[in-house]
């Protein structure tokens, strides 16, 4: 259980260097026109999908099959894209005409962003199993 927790430490770190980010620059987000309570929600949202979903490849990482491994790897990152635009839909569809496309493409950064803490963590664990 603790070396899970481990796994999702650049994750975490990511949700909090971002968290910081968002609330230290509401005045400048505000001025830009850009919604601060959507990349929070953004933010938190990516952070459950990424720990889910690293926390199931991390599983899978150490099956005798590596063909686990990979169906592991590409059923979460489908499954974290299907889910990311099934939020932006229904942000688009609940916001009706305060809609904010710069909070959107944003939020879709920080998908790529944690996208690249989670491609890290993998590629750190899977260097450690073969050693």
């Amino acid at each position: 259980m603790l070396t899970n927790l481990k796994n999702t430490l650049p994750v975490v770190i990511t949700f909090l260097i971002l968290f910081i980010s968002i609330n230290t620059s509401i005045h400048f987000l505000e001025s830009n026109r850009i919604d601060s309570s959507l990349l929070n929600t953004a933010n938190y949202f990516l952070l459950f999908i990424g720990i889910v979903s690293l926390l199931l490849q991390t599983k899978a990482i150490h099956h005798k099959n590596p063909n686990v491994f990979v169906r592991s790897i590409m059923g979460g990152m489908m499954i974290k894209m299907f889910l990311t635009v099934i939020a932006v839909m229904i942000y688009v569809y609940a916001s009706g005409t305060s809609f904010n496309k710069r909070g959107i493409f944003i939020a879709l950064l920080f998908y790529l962003i944690y996208l690249g803490a989670e491609v890290y963590t993998l590629i750190k664990l899977n260097n450690n199993k073969d050693a």
